[in-house]
């Protein structure tokens, strides 16, 4: 039995889409910090499987990349934001979207499999 007042879903993971999903699980790692989690038994997970990636640090939520047999087609209607460079997003391999400009105080971006992200200046290097 529930309490009443509990909410009935609460946060879990992120998931993001991919047809490749080992390399864009290695991308984000190298995007955002993050690392593959290892398995539960210490093993390795089957290459097919998703492919949770985590923060080392513990602050910041479960990815999962999963694999999926379809490019992106349209815009994502949720996505991730993040503190960053775009410049060095874009040397990783990142594509630029939409400028910060006088509308919006972020970048627009698209990681290598064209999934959206915002990049916001990080609050000790704001201007």
């Amino acid at each position: 039995m529930h309490d009443k007042d509990e909410a009935p879903a609460r946060f879990k993971d992120l998931a993001v889409d991919a047809v490749d999903h080992q390399a864009l699980a290695d991308w984000w790692c190298a995007a955002i910090g993050y690392v593959r989690r290892p398995a539960a038994d210490g093993g390795q997970r089957p290459v097919q499987w998703p492919v949770p990636i985590s923060d080392p640090a513990g602050a910041g939520p479960l990815i999962w990349v999963n694999p999926v047999p379809e490019h992106k087609t349209v815009k994502n209607r949720m996505h991730l934001d993040v503190w960053g460079d775009p410049d060095r997003l874009v040397a990783l391999g990142a594509t630029v979207i939409r400028e910060r400009d006088h509308e919006i105080d972020w970048h627009v971006m698209g990681d290598p499999e064209g999934n959206e992200f915002c990049v916001f200046t990080p609050p000790d290097t704001a201007a």
